[in-house]
């Protein structure tokens, strides 16, 4: 059972493994008739914030307005699942503050193998030079200093990844404990 809302926010490399994560987090949390929303970076920059390219001021921009979201949901009581590689980590701790119930989870995979998993080629195109700025191979990734919660998915199981995320919501009161059978 849900008690109030929160913003979750998965920050990591493309590939770290954010989008699948979020949607374990998803069903796990519609288990328990949780009100909750996906805020995927993929999917925002399509509808919201498409127009904006990969500077280090557009990203921000993009990061602001999902921000901006997150926190108008939270605050109406839904659980808010953000997906978005967001690299800066200033601008996280920006939105951070916005939001208030915030719970940033590092997702957390050397690029060596986000590389291996890139399904999209993104990777590959990057360090042909047909993409420019591209986060991890010539624009930083800032990691966040103090996450709520790491997952590390080149070394755990999506299983133990959302045992972490799901007991840190509960640990913060976010949502009700398992109530045993």
């Amino acid at each position: 059972m849900q008690r109030r809302g929160v913003t979750v926010w998965f920050t990591g490399l493309s590939g770290a493994g954010k989008t699948t994560i979020t949607r374990a987090i998803a069903e796990e949390l519609r288990a328990k008739e949780c009100q909750l929303e996906i805020l995927d970076g993929d999917i925002v920059r399509e509808n919201l914030t498409k127009g904006l390219g990969f500077s280090k001021e557009d990203r921000d921009i993009n990061i602001r307005r999902i921000g901006f979201v997150a926190h108008l949901l939270t605050r109406n009581g839904v659980i808010v699942l953000v997906s978005a590689i967001s690299p800066y980590r200033e601008v996280r701790e920006e939105v951070r503050k916005t939001v208030g119930d915030f719970v940033e989870v590092f997702v957390n995979a050397p690029l060596g193998t986000c590389e291996e998993r890139d399904v999209k080629g993104l990777y590959k195109r990057a360090r042909a030079g047909e993409i420019k700025q591209f986060t991890g191979i010539d624009d930083p990734y800032e990691p966040p200093l103090n996450p709520e919660v790491e997952c590390r998915t080149d070394l755990e199981e999506l299983s133990e990844s959302v045992a972490k995320v799901m007991n840190k919501l509960e640990e913060l009161g976010y949502i009700s404990a398992k109530v045993a059978v």
